[in-house]
């Protein structure tokens, strides 16, 4: 059975999807590796993440912090996971000097939602006469603003830096040599 039977048997499955099927690891697990394997460091950043979501919540439990502030955490979790997955791609794209590969649509996508994102921040701001409003939300405006700077560096890459690049050897013939 390969990936796609496991993925069709999935969807046409009856079942109700449990909330940890949206989770990259899951997804890691049931698709095909090709001799990948998760890095030590996201590994190590990982366990991070799920100490701090633990013991906050114990802290929850113990009436330390409240509930609302337990699900902020895992909010400023979610903006460490964005600023954190932004990087290797722009690593790999500046080390083959390339951006072949991927697809540039998703990345203007990307920045026409920060861009609204933050633009809705500064509308209701207005007409609210509030301009805390802006950074009330840190996570949004954090959101917001690594995916448009963030796409703005991919921007460059595909369209200035690497528009003409050189055609690379691929991962797979490379460790072969």
């Amino acid at each position: 059975m390969d990936v796609n039977d496991k993925l069709l048997m999935h969807l046409k499955s009856k079942k109700t999807p449990c909330p940890s099927e949206d989770f990259t690891v899951f997804y890691f697990c049931l698709f095909q590796k090709g001799g990948q394997k998760v890095s030590w460091t996201a590994r190590f950043l990982l366990l991070i993440g799920w100490t701090f979501a633990l013991i906050s919540l114990f802290v929850a439990v113990a009436q330390k912090i409240t509930w609302l502030e337990y699900l902020y955490y895992f909010s400023y979790i979610k903006l460490a996971v964005t600023l954190i997955k932004y990087v290797p791609q722009v690593y790999m794209n500046y080390k083959r000097q390339s951006t072949e590969g991927w697809s540039i649509g998703n990345v203007l996508l990307d920045f026409t939602g920060g861009v609204f994102s933050i633009l809705q921040m500064i509308i209701q701001s207005y007409n609210n006469d509030e301009w805390k409003l802006v950074f009330g939300d840190p996570t949004k405006f954090g959101l917001g603003l690594f995916s448009v700077v963030f796409d703005i560096v991919f921007m460059t890459q595909h369209y200035c830096l690497y528009r003409q690049s050189a055609q690379y050897e691929d991962i797979s013939e490379q460790q072969d040599d």
